[in-house]
């Protein structure tokens, strides 16, 4: 398929509330091939989660894809090949955590960002089954970044503290956690 320009910030369509995705186009072409150029997209730019508005479309749709080992938010745990479509999101505990989000759509920098540890998420997966998720930890916080894409916001809306923004390379130097 093929990869995607990603909006950046700036761009007012980031800022728009998506619309849900129909599920009677869940396996169209159409379908199958933004779900492919999703996929494109993120492995090209080395993220683990792309939002369908990222790339200019308008529905609610995440994609999320987590490789084992280590990267840019230390060691993780794998999270396969997932698809959310039309997502709804439920805070099982408000007990927060934080870390240092980045964002596709945000090259180049780094922010402090908390965010309830304890989530259930209730979606159509692209078999059109419903499926009912809790998630826990970075997870948990990966999902709600995806998912606050589809409501038109960005990770820095949620940065308490400016203090706590970084550009990558500081990021690296001052604040990152030795692997």
């Amino acid at each position: 398929m093929a990869v995607q320009p990603i909006l950046k910030m700036g761009h007012p369509n980031l800022r728009i509330q998506a619309a849900d995705y129909p599920l009677d186009q869940l396996g169209s072409d159409a379908f199958n091939t933004l779900i492919a150029d999703m996929r494109d997209t993120l492995k090209d730019a080395g993220g683990i989660g792309l939002a369908a508005p990222q790339i200019d479309v308008p529905f609610n749709l995440v994609i999320i894809e987590i490789p084992e080992g280590n990267s840019r938010y230390g060691t993780l745990s794998a999270f396969g090949f997932t698809v959310l479509i039309n997502p709804r999101i439920e805070v099982l505990d408000a007990t927060t955590a934080g870390f240092w989000e980045g964002c596709l759509s945000i090259p180049g920098l780094r922010g402090y960002v908390e965010r309830p540890q304890s989530i259930n998420v209730c979606y159509t997966n692209d078999q059109g089954k419903t499926i009912e998720v809790q998630f826990s930890g970075f997870p948990a916080t990966v999902v709600q970044h995806e998912l606050d894409h589809l409501q038109g916001r960005l990770y820095i809306d949620h940065v308490k503290d400016p203090a706590l923004m970084s550009f990558e390379a500081e990021f690296e130097r001052y604040h990152a956690e030795p692997r």
